[in-house]
Order: structure tokens, then sequence, then C-alpha cells
């Protein structure tokens, strides 16, 4: 919420619970300065809505726009940084969406790129379990990412799935280009047309007995990896 209020998203009504009051004061004061006022409840409004949890807080706000994709490969020009993005194949958990905005916003990516159908999108799940970051990740909604991924082939972004039997090890792998990142869905990976659309796919290497990685994890120790070696030779 804090984060929703820094961005200046417009928010149409806040709720917060009647009993929690010494938690949420710090967003009582961020209401305050942008002139908001919010509405005591008691907590059965809070659990009517929210099944799976909540920190005494909600609120009604206008829907975030997506970016366009020609929108999205200009940021890294405009940044004058070296592009990284990150394509989702069929996540379709919103939690782990949101998590993954989570991990694309500390590891700097420029944008993310998902597909319409079939994927999970900026509910109220999302938005929670990224911690604030949906505010500020750009992302693309576009009907088809296999074309998204040949419209970054065309100007100089190589494509990397991530799959458990990749090709070749994320360590051994120059990582320092151009990169849009490809990660499958928590079920079956990436499709077999979205693995042959990738220049090459790369694999982190398991040492436990339990081959997989939850997805936003898997994103996330790439990303870093990325980080790593760009700042090695920066």
């Amino acid at each position: 919420m804090l984060e929703t209020l820094k961005g200046g998203r417009k928010i149409s009504a806040v709720y917060l619970s009647s009993s929690r009051r010494e938690k949420l004061a710090a967003v009582e004061e961020a209401l305050a300065r942008r002139g908001v006022q919010a509405k005591k409840v008691d907590e059965s409004f809070f659990e009517e809505r929210f099944v799976k949890g909540h920190q005494g807080i909600a609120a009604r706000v206008v829907s975030r726009e997506y970016a366009q994709l020609e929108d999205l490969l200009r940021i890294p020009h405009l940044k004058r940084q070296t592009p990284l993005f990150l394509i989702l194949d069929g996540i379709e958990d919103p939690r782990n969406f949101g998590s993954i905005l989570r991990v694309a916003d500390a590891g700097g990516v420029h944008g993310v790129v998902i597909q319409a159908h079939r994927s999970a999108l900026l509910t109220a799940e999302a938005v929670k379990a990224s911690a604030g970051a949906s505010e500020y990740v750009q992302i693309s909604v576009v009907p088809n990412i296999k074309h998204a991924m040949r419209a970054m082939r065309d100007v100089g972004v190589v494509v990397l799935g991530a799959e458990a039997a990749g090709d070749v090890s994320v360590w051994k792998t120059d990582l320092t280009g151009p990169i849009a990142l490809v990660i499958g869905s928590e079920a079956e990976g990436m499709r077999r047309t979205v693995r042959e659309q990738c220049d090459r796919i790369v694999s982190l290497p398991m040492q436990g007995r339990v081959n997989s990685l939850n997805v936003s994890v898997a994103a996330g120790v790439i990303i870093f990896e990325i980080i790593r070696q760009r700042t090695r030779i920066s």
C-alpha cells in the first residue's frame, strides 16, 4: 500500500481495520498527505474478501495500464543500459507472478512480457505478493509471446530459455550482452514451440535430490548471475 501511494496511482477508497490502528500509522500519514480519507471497518470486512490473509488494509485503485511492447524495448536505450527482459510462458499462479515481479524490480529488469491468455495478471493477490514491486516494473501483455521473442531478437536481444535440462549451465554462459530470459510455467516449463524460438537453453546446476526450484527463485538466481557478470566487467 505504501508503494502504491508513493507511485502516485489514483485511489478511490481505502479501508483500514479498526482493531489494528497502531500498525497502520505510516499508511495513515501517507494517506493524509495525499488527501485520502480512510474508512474504518471491522475484521469481517477483510475476512470476507481476503480468505488467504490480510494486513488490515485494502484499497480500491484505478487499474494500472500495461505497456506496449515497443515502449518496453525503448527503456534500456533511454536509460543507456544493457537490455534485460523477462518473458513468462504460462505463469498462472498470481503469487508466483507477484514474486517474479519482486525479483524483476530488485534485479533491474527493464520489462516483463506475458501472454494475454493462460497467464496470471495484476490481480490483488499478485500485487500483494510483489510487495509493492508491481508499481514499478513495466509489464507488457501480448497476444503471442513468440512474436515478442522475435521482435526482441530483431533489435539484437539474445533470447535465453531456462530449463532444468538446458544445453549449458548458466555459470558457463556469457550473460553480459542484451538478454531476454524466458521462464516457463510452474508445472510444465516452456512450451515446445516457445523453446524452439530460444537462441539457447540454460540450466541451473542442482545439487539436491529434488531437481526443481520455484519459478521465482529460479528467475532470481539467473537474474542475479546476470548482474554479477555485468558488474564484474563494468
